[in-house]
């Protein structure tokens, strides 16, 4: 009796093996350091992608946003900076790191429906929910959830990347 609940023991510990390798695969997981830290000084910022208003810097701190699986992500972005009415099709988390950031829910860009979030507030929105955002301030903004990553304008004639190819 003892051999046999040793071999099934062996056999679940295999199997949640297999189980964990196959998701850290999936997720990007197995390709992660052991550790990482990043020092407001070590962060590199680039210029935000295209699909977002000029002016806004990232910085990418795990994972890659254009591929399935997590990533983190920072913006950082200039007062009084503007996005238009849009969507995501995944869950967005929101952490404000500095500054204020104010979000609203709708189609049309209105001030008057806003949600204020001051430094250290956290947001998370369903995916497909109409919102649009500004800022009062530099605003630092951690964005974390499952890529790919993609912002979808309400009215298309907003998406920044289709003005600038003009």
């Amino acid at each position: 009796m003892k051999k046999g609940l040793w071999v099934a023991l062996a056999s679940i510990l295999i199997l949640s093996a297999g189980f964990v390798a196959a998701a850290e695969k999936k997720t990007g997981m197995a390709k992660m350091p052991g550790h990482m830290v990043y020092a407001p000084a070590d962060i590199k910022w680039t210029d935000a992608p295209p699909i977002l208003p000029a002016g806004a810097k990232a910085a990418v701190l795990e994972g890659d946003p254009s591929k399935g699986g997590y990533f983190a992500m920072r913006l950082k972005v200039p007062d009084g900076y503007k996005i238009m009415p849009h969507w995501h099709p995944n869950v967005e988390r929101v952490t404000v790191i500095s500054g204020t950031a104010y979000i609203g829910e709708g189609d049309k860009f209105d001030e008057s429906k806003w949600h204020e979030m001051p430094s250290g507030t956290y947001s998370t929105m369903r995916p497909h929910m109409h919102h649009f955002a500004w800022t009062k301030g530099e605003t630092e903004l951690q964005i974390t959830t499952l890529g790919p990553w993609k912002l979808v304008y309400v009215n298309p004639k907003d998406d920044p990347s289709k003005m600038a190819k003009k």
